[in-house]
């Protein structure tokens, strides 16, 4: 499957190839515009010895939620249990719905036997993107 920045490259070069310079330059202005309305980011504390196991279960899927532009699954590196989720949603109402999703109430009932609690979150509006 193909990731989405791969996606909308050869969405654009399509678009180069095939459509007139004006509209072209449309759907530039369009692309621009797409970005993470709604950001979370929070520790969660696995299980002792589960963080891989938890992260792995995390992790599965995420490319394939609507709505979702990024999914980041990382590991604490002063705490040996703790992860990092990053998430980055086109708003709070895409992030709402994801967890209707059954790979996501899937995902939740397998991780939460591996979860001894959960640590900071924080909700944030994303405003600029570095690696654009």
């Amino acid at each position: 499957m193909m990731d989405r920045r791969t996606h909308l490259a050869a969405l654009a070069a399509f678009a180069v190839a095939v459509l007139p310079s004006r509209q072209v330059k449309a759907l530039e202005r369009i692309m621009e515009e797409i970005h993470p309305q709604y950001g979370l980011i929070g520790q969660i504390i696995a299980q002792p010895g589960k963080r891989a196991e938890l992260a792995a279960i995390l992790a599965e899927g995420t490319d394939r939620i609507p709505g979702n532009f990024g999914y980041l699954v990382g590991e604490d590196a002063g705490n040996p249990d703790a992860l990092w989720v990053v998430e980055l949603w086109a708003d709070k109402e895409a992030h709402a719905a994801s967890l209707a999703l059954p790979q996501v109430k899937d995902a939740i009932a397998r991780g939460r036997p591996l979860i001894a609690e959960f640590g900071t979150r924080a909700e944030f509006k994303p405003v600029a993107n570095a690696a654009a």
